[in-house]
């Protein structure tokens, strides 16, 4: 009931502040336009590489939600980016079926793993869920070499199969993950004024009185983190269908990793203009600055922190000196 209530009062705040709300709706439609009209400008590569920016936004979204309503940070959500890749190809090297079929398997699957995941480790919070997320990241490159007969082990699977046949295939990679990241990014919109994401930021900020309500720390742990699996399963869907492939040297540990610094890039906001910041920065910066070499972490870690300090500079300013009057 008081959750409730404070969907309502949110949904009256939401109402009383119309404007701002109009123009985030606004300038959010004009750059899906922008996003559908790129096609007619860009060339193939530019697409390819777009159709990737859209599928790892949406795994940075994935981690960004764990850590905005968890509270908690995943270094191994390449587990279940590569559980949705090889899903989808694996369901059209076995059955023949096109990514309709194999993209919702991919969610449900990832949404289970997500469960099995966090139910035994729902106790854990901070550094140590950390390390048990990274212990994942570790294992996924020796499970997918050793389940060869599934996998294809080093030389991982092709997807060759369209969506819609006929239609050019980097048409379809980019207008897919495009889709489905804005319908995502809707979603996630809506949810943030439901009476379900209250609770759950509610069970993170006030856990006292959460449980007083009947919300459990250890049930909002388990379906943050499970819903976060299951987005980070639908990223690798769309990853391996915008590629065309998957192998066991696309989902290192280091993936994960660079899912956290798009996280990081991007605030942990779930809008989508922060996830395409997010998912250009691991994406499209390493491919335009290819030429740099050995230069590119170097950059990589000068953003990272500019970006910390600008999102902190409100905590640091009362570490500098006062001025005099």
């Amino acid at each position: 009931m008081a959750v409730s209530e404070l969907a309502h009062g949110s949904k009256a705040g939401v109402s009383a502040r119309g404007g701002n709300v109009d123009a985030a709706r606004l300038s959010m439609l004009a750059l899906v336009v922008v996003l559908s009209l790129m096609p007619l400008l860009a060339g193939g590569f530019l697409l390819y590489s777009l159709s990737l920016c859209f599928a790892n936004a949406l795994g940075v979204l994935s981690v960004s939600m764990l850590v905005r309503y968890g509270g908690e940070v995943s270094i191994g959500h390449s587990f279940f980016v590569a559980l949705g890749a090889y899903a989808v190809a694996i369901v059209e090297h076995r059955l023949g079926l096109s990514i309709a079929v194999s993209l919702p398997l991919a969610i449900l699957l990832g949404a289970g793993m997500g469960f099995v995941f966090a139910f035994p480790s729902r106790r854990l919070s901070g550094i140590y869920l950390a390390v048990a997320t990274m212990a994942l990241a570790l294992a996924l490159p020796e499970i997918l070499i050793g389940f060869e007969k599934f996998t294809g082990g080093f030389e991982g699977l092709y997807i060759a199969q369209d969506l819609v046949p006929g239609v050019s295939k980097a048409l379809q990679r980019y207008y897919v993950a495009l889709v489905v990241l804005v319908v995502v990014c809707l979603a996630l919109m809506h949810f943030r004024k439901s009476a379900q994401g209250l609770a759950l930021l509610m069970a993170q900020a006030q856990p006292r009185a959460a449980e007083a309500m009947g919300i459990t720390r250890s049930w909002a742990r388990v379906s943050i983190f499970t819903v976060s699996a299951a987005l980070a399963s639908l990223a690798g869907a769309l990853t391996g269908f915008a590629s065309s492939t998957v192998s066991p040297n696309s989902f290192t540990f280091f993936s994960g990793v660079f899912l956290l610094v798009g996280s990081v890039v991007s605030l942990n906001r779930l809008s989508l203009p922060a996830a395409l910041v997010g998912g250009a920065f691991i994406t499209l910066v390493p491919t335009y600055l290819a030429k740099a070499g050995d230069w590119v972490p170097i950059f990589y870690g000068v953003a990272l922190v500019v970006v910390t300090l600008v999102a902190n500079a409100g905590d640091l300013r009362r570490f500098l000196p006062r001025r005099r009057r």
